[in-house]
C-alpha cells in the first residue's frame, strides 16, 4: 500500500475513534447530568463527574487501562480542538447574554456586592499563596513567574459562574427578587473583572515568549478599537438589512471564531476573543439578544461542551493527591466560601438588603461551575498551575457549586420581591444556560 493509502487508512481509524469517544462522552454526560438534576443539583455537576469518571481518577484505575483504550493519545489533540470550539461558543454566549435589561436596573447594593465579591476572594487567594506557600509548593512547581501564579490563584477564588447562576435563579423563581437581581448583576461584573485579571496573568507568563507585554497590550487595545469602530457598526448594518435575519447565527459563529483567533494569536487564550465577540455582537433593535443565535449556540453546546468536561477530567487525577493536597483543598474551600458567601452577604447587607436577601446573594455568588473549570483549564495549559493543584481547584469548584442548592433552600424562604415590574432578564431564554 502506498504512503498516501496508509495515511488515508490511519485518518479513517482516528476519525472512527474520535466519533466513538464523542458518542460515549455525550451519552454519559447527559445521563449523569439528568441524574444531577433529579438530585437537585445543576446538570453541570453530573457532567463534570462524567469527565472525571472517564479519566484517571476512576476508569483509569480499573484493570485493562480503559481510559487509554477509549481515549488513546492519537485522538486527544482532536478532542482538545472540539473542547476549545465548545469554549469559544460558550464564552460567546456568556458575553452575548451579559448586556440585558436587568443590567440597566441596578439596585444600590450591586456596587458593594460586586466590589466585595471580587476583591475579597482575590485578596484571600493571593494571601493564601504566602501563608500556605509550602503546601502550594508541595503540589509541584511550574516555570511561570511567581507573580503570575499568585494572580491566577486569586482569580481562581474570585470567579462566579454566571450561566450556572442564571439557571439556578430561573429554577428557583428568584428572577423577580432583589436578591436574584443583585446576585446576577454583580456576578456579571465580577466575571468581567475576573477575565481581565486572568488576561493579565497570561500576559505576564507569556512576556518575552510571543512579544513584549506592552506591545501585546497595545495590539489588544488596537483590536478593541477596530471592533468598536469598524466591526460592530458593520455587523449592525449587515444584520439589519432586509432578508438577512437568518444569517445572524453563522455570522455570529464566524465572528466568535475570528475574534478567538485574534486573541489566541496575541498570546492570550481564544476564550477572551470569543467573550469580546459576544459582548460586542449587535443585538436586536430592542436591545435583546437574537433568539435564533442563542438557539444555535445551544444546539452546538449540548454536543460539544461534554467533550470539554472529559478533556478536563483527563487532567484530573484525584488518586494522585497527597495528604497535604487534601489539606490544601479543605483550606481553599473555606477561603473560597468566605470570600464569596461571607463577603457577598456582608456587602449586600451594607447596601441596604435584609439579612435574608443578603444571605441569598452570598450563597448565589459562591456558585462556580463551568466558568471556574474554563479558567482552570486556561491556567493549566499556560503552565500557571500543576496537575495536582488543578485537581484541588476542580474539586473546590464542584464542592462549592454542589453546596449552592442545599444552602439556598435554607436561606431563600423569605426574599423580597423587586419593586415595580420584574427585571428584563429572562434567564430561561438561552437553552445553553439551562443545560448548565
Amino acid at each position: 500500500m502506498s504512503a498516501c493509502g496508509k495515511a488515508v487508512v490511519n485518518t479513517e481509524s482516528v476519525v472512527l475513534r474520535v466519533v466513538l469517544a464523542i458518542a460515549l462522552i455525550v451519552a454519559l454526560a447527559h445521563l449523569l447530568g439528568q441524574l444531577a438534576r433529579r438530585l437537585g443539583q445543576p446538570a453541570v455537576i453530573g457532567q463534570v463527574f462524567a469527565g472525571i469518571a472517564l479519566g484517571p481518577s476512576l476508569l483509569g484505575r480499573l484493570p485493562g487501562h480503559l481510559t487509554g483504550t477509549l481515549f488513546p493519545q492519537q485522538i486527544l489533540p482532536y478532542l482538545t480542538v472540539v473542547a476549545q470550539l465548545a469554549l469559544i461558543l460558550f464564552l460567546f454566549s456568556v458575553g452575548y447574554e451579559l448586556e440585558r435589561g436587568v443590567l440597566r436596573r441596578r439596585p444600590h447594593a450591586v456596587p458593594f456586592v460586586a466590589v466585595a465579591g471580587f476583591v475579597t476572594p482575590m485578596l484571600l487567594g493571593a494571601g493564601s499563596t504566602v501563608l500556605l506557600a509550602k503546601w502550594y509548593a508541595g503540589t509541584g512547581t511550574t516555570h511561570a513567574p511567581h507573580s503570575a501564579f499568585v494572580l491566577f490563584v486569586a482569580v481562581a477564588l474570585s470567579i462566579t459562574a454566571v450561566p450556572v447562576l442564571a439557571a439556578i435563579i430561573s429554577e428557583r423563581n428568584l428572577g423577580g427578587t432583589v436578591a436574584g437581581v443583585v446576585a446576577l448583576t454583580a456576578a456579571g461584573t465580577i466575571d468581567a473583572l475576573g477575565w481581565l485579571a486572568l488576561a493579565g496573568a497570561l500576559l505576564e507568563v507569556n512576556a518575552g515568549v510571543h512579544r513584549p507585554w506592552p506591545l501585546t497590550v497595545a495590539l489588544l487595545l488596537g483590536y478593541l478599537a477596530v471592533l468598536l469602530l469598524l466591526v460592530r457598526p458593520a455587523l449592525r448594518y449587515w444584520l439589519r438589512r432586509p432578508g438577512t435575519v437568518r444569517s445572524a447565527p453563522p455570522v455570529a459563529a464566524a465572528f466568535a471564531m475570528a475574534s478567538a483567533w485574534v486573541t489566541g494569536s496575541l498570546g492570550l487564550h481564544v476564550i477572551f476573543g470569543a467573550f469580546l465577540a459576544g459582548l460586542l455582537m449587535p443585538r436586536l433593535s430592542g436591545g435583546e439578544p437574537d433568539r435564533e443565535v442563542l438557539a444555535t449556540m445551544d444546539k452546538a453546546g449540548r454536543v460539544l461542551l461534554p467533550v470539554f468536561f472529559v478533556v478536563a477530567g483527563l487532567s484530573t487525577d484525584i488518586g494522585a493527591l497527597h495528604a497535604s493536597d487534601l489539606a490544601l483543598f479543605g483550606v481553599v474551600c473555606v477561603l473560597a466560601t468566605a470570600g464569596k458567601l461571607g463577603a457577598g452577604l456582608l456587602a449586600a447587607r451594607a447596601g441596604g438588603l435584609s439579612w435574608a436577601d443578603s444571605s441569598v446573594v452570598g450563597v448565589l455568588l459562591n456558585t462556580r461551575g463551568l466558568t471556574e473549570l474554563v479558567a482552570l483549564d486556561v491556567g493549566l495549559r499556560a503552565g500557571l498551575i500543576t496537575g495536582r493543584l488543578y485537581t484541588v481547584f476542580v474539586l473546590m469548584a464542584l464542592v462549592t457549586t454542589a453546596a449552592t442548592g442545599p444552602l439556598l433552600t435554607l436561606v431563600s424562604r423569605r426574599t423580597a420581591k423587586v419593586p415595580a415590574e420584574p427585571p428584563g432578564l429572562d434567564v430561561g431564554t438561552a437553552g445553553l444556560l439551562e443545560t448548565l
